[in-house]
């Protein structure tokens, strides 16, 4: 069951609900460009949305492995890491499905290399990006992993829809966390990390669409 945010983590999810469309999220505010019900998506674009997103969580978690800023430390073996999860996905679409996985050389590739600067020069910014990525996938990830399992994959759960643990758990000891973290910040770089979730949302969005181009 999900429990209420609090601190700083309860501005970044209010943040993130007014950028969410009316059909993705009861609170959205934004109206829908393109209705997930108009999309036409293929067994090659979801395959190739799984090689992107596999390069952002490599980002993702080889930033904290790194721990440039002795913060990021704090977000090392959580149990959200995803990369190690897609790798096996792609491994099953070449061995049971016989497709080719592509190299990622689009959205995802874009996204890492932000990730990466980002990382260096701006915790707080890079920190509403790691909120982003990893709590929309255990929300609307999972249903847009579920609809595509349904349409492409005669039903297949991957392992980027599972994880180990209570999953529920491993969001609030993330949370908090972050909460911790964003007390050491000013006013201003706590409001900085809030308007860095639009930018967030973006390069999100452009991932999505590899689904269904």
């Amino acid at each position: 069951k999900r429990v209420k945010d609090v601190g700083f983590v309860a501005d970044m999810r209010a943040v993130a609900m007014r950028l969410h469309t009316k059909d993705q999220a009861r609170e959205g505010q934004q109206e829908s460009q393109r209705p997930m019900q108009q999309w036409a998506p293929t067994k090659e674009g979801y395959l190739r949305f799984l090689a992107e997103s596999k390069v952002v969580y490599d980002a993702l978690e080889g930033i904290v492995a790194q721990a440039a800023h002795p913060e990021y430390k704090r977000f090392q073996a959580t149990g959200l890491e995803r990369g190690a999860a897609l790798e096996k996905d792609l491994q099953w679409f070449a061995q049971e499905q016989g497709m080719e996985v592509p190299e990622a050389s689009g959205s995802g590739k874009a996204y890492a290399e932000l990730l990466w600067g980002l990382a260096e020069r701006d915790p707080p910014g890079f920190m509403c990006h790691f909120y982003n990525v990893y709590f929309a996938h255990t929300a609307g990830g999972q249903m847009i992993g579920r609809k595509m399992s349904d349409m492409l994959l005669d039903g297949a759960t991957l392992e980027f829809y599972r994880w180990d643990g209570d999953l529920q758990e491993m969001l609030g000891r993330v949370k908090q966390e972050i909460n911790a973290v964003a007390e050491t910040w000013s006013d201003e770089q706590r409001e900085h990390c809030l308007e860095e979730t639009a930018k967030s949302f973006q390069y999100s969005g452009q991932l999505l669409q590899e689904i269904a181009k």
